[in-house]
């Protein structure tokens, strides 16, 4: 792999990362609208799909195939009822935490499950053991989240709880 094909990759996943404040701000801001985060969230998810299919469409896509579907075991589904959650959390407590708290203690919660999957391989994952520049590296992370959280002067941290 090239070095600018690494540097595109790595321009994606920040792209990606910078998408998250923003899908929870907007769908927060709809969960007040709608009068409740659960229905921003089906919203959410319907706008995904109505998104997801034309693009489906666009690149000829075949079906997946019904043997597969009928084998695969249950984990493999579960991703659905995690960004359920992660998108009804982030509905519930980005007017609480503000965007940079939720994000933050978001992150924090990847990074320990990041490294957990990474270092037992899980869900086809390939193994990449714990290290100390590893934990070393999550450690500053999570000292950055503790930064961004808990830097707020005690009236800004009380306007936000409310």
């Amino acid at each position: 792999m090239t070095t600018l094909h690494w540097a595109g990759l790595l321009l994606l996943a920040v792209i990606a990362g910078a998408m998250v404040p923003f899908q929870s701000a907007i769908n927060a801001s709809l969960g007040r609208s709608l009068g409740h985060p659960l229905w921003a969230t089906l919203a959410s998810l319907l706008v995904s799909i109505l998104v997801l299919l034309p693009v489906i469409v666009a690149l000829r896509l075949p079906l997946p195939g019904l043997a597969f579907i009928t084998k695969a075991p249950l984990w493999m589904w579960a991703g659905g009822a995690f960004g359920v959650c992660f998108i009804a959390l982030a509905l519930t407590l980005l007017p609480k935490l503000g965007a940079s708290g939720f994000i933050a203690l978001a992150m924090a919660g990847q990074i320990l499950a990041s490294l957990l999957l990474d270092h037992f391989g899980l869900f086809g994952l390939a193994e990449r053991p714990l290290t100390t520049p590893r934990i070393l590296g999550a450690l500053l992370l999570m000292g950055g989240v503790a930064l961004i959280q808990f830097s707020a002067t005690p009236a800004q941290a009380l306007t936000n709880a409310g």
